[in-house]
């Protein structure tokens, strides 16, 4: 070294494998560290043991204008302060030697520190004789700034200036994505709670309990892929002791198509009247989805089109009639559901309920949708399913597919609880563990003898 030991930046009383054995154990603790507060602090801690240095402060440029300059550490400071978090108790310095360094954008070192008595900062640099400040830059430029300092004159050895830089600088950076990542995972929790209000407000608008119609065993089961989702099921009482049975699902997944689901959970019971024929129903659904219901809302303005940027809803409404055991029904590009027949010998056949369908809702305003009618003698079983139990993936991307689902549906079950259990249960077996892509609702109705 040029200049001698003395001015070394490392401690010269520490040999090569001292140093290096301080070196190691400084980065282990480096790298469990979560909190850039503590972080800085245990950073700081060591470098004051392998570094000689009377003196350190930080400084800040960020959010403000110059000449203003705040400081954020000071290792005279006897009160802790989390500059990210505490940010109004840092004191501002408006000018002098502080500014001028930070601004000046570029490291420095100075031998023999000079600062006058009314220079704003100067209680930052008493028993200062010299320094180097090394900026810690972000985005090009040095919003951030620490200054080391020593008792005596000519404390510092230029050929070792850059490599502290250099260090420096990464630390700082090591500490900026600490930040990032705390400001990341606190967002990320404020959103989960926002979120799983968002589900409890779904979950709120699906039926708290399933009804008990003459002669059908229901059951049902709701499965969102996240916190909230765009499947949907609902059910109604209508006159003559008819019951209306809607399954849906709005196309993409999240909050956004929650949103979507919660529209038309208010469109459909805003149907005037009873909601019933099917066909009637849908067209309705479609025209306020798509804002073609007529009319002008407050101030003149249109009807809003809720269904946009490429989003729709696939759904499949029917109206039963337990005295006749018939099931009219629509859908709206929705998947068929599922029939299961038992003949009088034993014989299995499965069908699907794929007549009267037409667009998904919200694609074509002037669409009219189609009515079907299906009889449902004792002992058959209806299964209506959204796409994310069809769809569901296993860990080589196979789907779970219609043909795979329609052989568990063959199966016997006792009841339609048992049936929605043993689809489940054959989709996660098949998924061997995946995550759900989509969300998957189940709605079984067994027909009985009564």
């Amino acid at each position: 070294m040029s200049s001698g030991s003395s001015r070394l930046f490392i401690n010269p009383d520490l040999g090569w494998r001292a140093r290096m054995a301080h070196i190691v154990e400084t980065m282990r603790e480096m790298s469990v560290q979560t909190d850039p507060q503590q972080m800085v602090q245990a950073y700081a801690a060591r470098m004051r043991e392998f570094m000689r240095v009377d003196r350190t402060v930080s400084l800040s440029r960020r959010g403000l204008e110059p000449p203003r300059v705040r400081v954020t550490r000071d290792t005279k400071r006897t009160e802790v302060i989390d500059p990210w978090k505490e940010r109004e108790k840092l004191p501002v310095v408006d000018g002098g030697l502080l500014s001028e360094l930070i601004y000046g954008d570029e490291p420095r070192m100075i031998n023999d520190v000079q600062v006058a008595g009314d220079d704003p900062g100067a209680a930052y640099f008493e028993g200062a004789g010299s320094l180097v400040a090394v900026p810690h830059y972000d985005k090009g430029e040095a919003l951030n700034m620490v200054l080391h300092m020593r008792a005596e004159r000519d404390g510092y050895d230029p050929e070792t200036f850059p490599e502290l830089v250099w260090l420096s600088n990464l630390f700082g950076r090591a500490t900026h994505n600490l930040v990032l990542m705390r400001e990341l995972r606190e967002a990320y929790n404020e959103l989960d709670r926002e979120l799983a209000v968002v589900s409890e407000i779904q979950r709120s608008l699906l039926p708290t309990e399933l009804p008990r119609i003459p002669g059908v065993d229901l059951a049902a089961s709701y499965q969102t892929s996240r916190r909230a989702g765009g499947d949907y099921y609902d059910l109604f009482e209508l006159p003559g002791e008819e019951w209306g049975l809607l399954i849906a699902d709005v196309s993409g997944h999240g909050t956004p198509a929650a949103v979507v689901m919660s529209i038309l959970h208010t469109i459909v019971h805003s149907y005037p009247g009873p909601a019933m024929p099917p066909d009637d129903v849908l067209t309705f659904v479609n025209r306020k989805l798509t804002g073609a219901a007529g009319g002008v809302g407050i101030g003149g303005a249109r009807p809003a089109a809720y269904a946009t940027s490429g989003t729709f809803v696939t759904a499949f409404y029917g109206v039963y009639n337990p005295a006749r055991r018939e099931l009219r029904y629509s859908s709206a590009g929705h998947n068929p559901p599922l029939v299961r027949r038992a003949g009088s010998e034993g014989e299995v056949r499965v069908e699907q309920l794929d007549k009267a369908r037409r667009l998904p809702l919200g694609v074509e305003a002037g669409e009219q949708y189609d009515e079907a009618v299906v009889r449902l003698p004792p002992g058959d079983e209806v299964v209506f399913y959204t796409d994310g139990i069809t769809e569901a993936r296993n860990p080589t991307g196979g789907l779970f597919g219609e043909k795979r689902l329609e052989e568990v549906v063959k199966e016997e079950a006792t009841s339609a609880e048992e049936r929605v259990e043993q689809i489940l249960k054959d989709v996660e077996r098949y998924a061997e563990g995946r995550a759900a892509d989509d969300d998957r609702t189940l709605m079984v109705m067994r027909v009985g003898a009564e």
